[in-house]
Parts: structure tokens; sequence; C-alpha cells
């Protein structure tokens, strides 16, 4: 991969984070807090791809100029035919000294020819260009979010925490997040969550037993390290069910429980008063995992 290569490189990967930065593209990947860090290194390739090409340029001119240096050495070997008329003598004790001078003008030789690998040294390694593979899947491949085959071989993701604020007053219906719900239910017993007419959405996935459950994906910062929250549906649930259906579940609370088929993680039950599908939403990450 040569200069001009890596320079057209650096831009492309540049563009293509930039791009996916104003788009909501960057949600399937990271979490959308992290979008001015995705601009901002977008940005910082695209300078670097053209402070690469300035000093490639830069370089190449400067060794241009130098090219009459090495020519101005010719009168001095001119000047030097003067002093070898001046006698014949002189040229004859002259002639062991040039005998002598023969064997380093050939040392010489391979010093030059040590040079040519040199500049191949600089040379990058054919294995950089692996480099392209990821600009091309963010420019070809726009990946699906994780869905209910990641939730279905993952535990769910539930802790303790710290604390619950408050939830509004009143008669309206509460709408809650996945996570916050089942840490309420699970940590709180329900407390505030009693009586009350509840709307939660999330996407629909089935254990190995044919069991439905909501869940929400959460990210602590990428989707390298997504991981599902669930709450197992009970009541009126719709008598068939496809995974990776967003559904927004109206319900109330009940204190059922039962345990992930696969960490044995607590997973609270909700009672399904009505199930309507709805669209995946703007981000399908759970926003409210670190609450």
């Amino acid at each position: 991969m040569n200069r001009l290569a890596q320079t057209a490189l650096l831009f492309l990967l540049g563009a293509t984070l930039l791009h996916a930065g104003t788009t909501d593209l960057y949600l399937r990947y990271v979490k959308e807090g992290l979008r001015p860090l995705v601009l901002l290194a977008g940005a910082v390739l695209i300078l670097t791809a053209a402070a690469t090409l300035w000093y490639d340029r830069r370089g190449a001119s400067g060794h241009d100029r130098g090219t009459p240096t090495h020519d101005r050495g010719t009168p001095t070997q001119d000047r030097g035919t003067p002093t070898q008329d001046r006698g014949t003598p002189t040229q004859d004790r002259g002639t062991p000294t040039q005998d002598r001078g023969t064997p380093t003008q050939g040392r010489g030789t391979p010093t030059q020819g040590r040079g040519t690998p040199t500049h191949d040294h600089h040379r990058e390694p054919r294995v950089s260009w692996l480099l392209t593979l990821p600009v091309l899947a963010l420019i070809l491949v726009a990946p699906p979010a994780l869905g209910s085959y990641s939730a279905t071989h993952t535990g769910t993701a539930l802790t303790k925490p710290f604390g619950f604020p408050a939830l509004p007053a009143g008669d309206a219906p509460l709408h809650l997040a996945v996570a916050d719900y089942a840490g309420r239910a699970i940590y709180d017993d329900g407390r505030a969550l009693r009586d009350r007419e509840l709307r939660i959405t999330g996407f629909v996935t089935l254990d190995r037993k044919g069991a439905p459950y909501l869940v929400r994906m959460g990210l602590n910062c990428c989707a390298a390290d997504a991981q599902p929250v669930k709450i197992a549906l009970t009541g009126n649930v719709p008598p068939v069910l496809r995974p990776d259906t967003w559904l927004e579940i109206t319900g109330t609370y009940t204190p059922r429980r039962t345990k992930d088929p696969v960490n044995d993680g607590p997973i609270p039950y909700l009672e399904v008063t009505t199930a309507k599908p709805v669209p995946t939403p703007h981000d399908p990450y759970d926003e409210t995992w670190n609450t």
C-alpha cells in the first residue's frame, strides 16, 4: 500500500464515520451519547488524510529541487585536469594513488546498492490492505440491531439500581422502560407500580419452551457489550407471537416471578391487558440502562 492509497483509505473511513454520525446509522454500533465522539473521530481522520497528502507532495517537491545540486560537482572534477598536466613524474607518482583509489570507488558501489532496499524498507506490507475491510463493512453493510437471537442465548442482565426516582402521580398510564419496570418489580417489590396502568415497549423473544418475553437490549458503551433485560408475559397474551416483533404492551404489575433459563437471573411477570405492534423505535436500545 503506497502513500496515496493510505490517504484515500483514511479519507474514506473518516467520511464514513461522519455519515454515520450525522444519521441514525451510528446507533447500530454505539449508544446515543457517543455521537460527538463519532463525529470527532471522522473529522480527525479526514484531517490526517489531508496532512498526509500535503506532506507527501511537499517531500516530492523537495526531492525534485535537489537534483541540480548533484550536477554542480562536474566542474570541480574538470578543474583537476591542469593539475595532472603539470608533470609526468607527478602523474607517475599519482598512479599508485589512483590504483589505491579503485578499491575505494569499488566499495562505494555496494553502499549505493544498499540505498535501494533502504527506500523499499519503508513500504507498508500487503497485509495493510486488510484495513479496507472495516471501511467496506461500514459502507456496504448496515447490520440490524441485536434482537431475539441474542436475547435467547444471553441471560438477563438486570442489576439492582442505587435508587428509584418518583413516578408521576395520577391515573394516566405510566410509560416505563423494560429495565425500569423489571428493576422496580424485582428490587422494590412493585410498590410504586401497584394499581397503575403500565405501558412498556420492547421486542418479543421466545425461550426454548415457547414462553414469550418482552425484551430490550441495553448498552454500556457499544453493541459489543449489549445485554438483555427481560419481562415474562402473562394474561391476555396474543396467541401468535413472532420473534423480533416490536410490541407496546398495556398491562399491570403482578408479583409473579421466574428465573432466566440461561443464567437463573430474576425475571418479573407483567399482566398483559392489550398488545399492539409498533414500528422499531428510533433508538432500539434501552436508553434508561444506567438508571
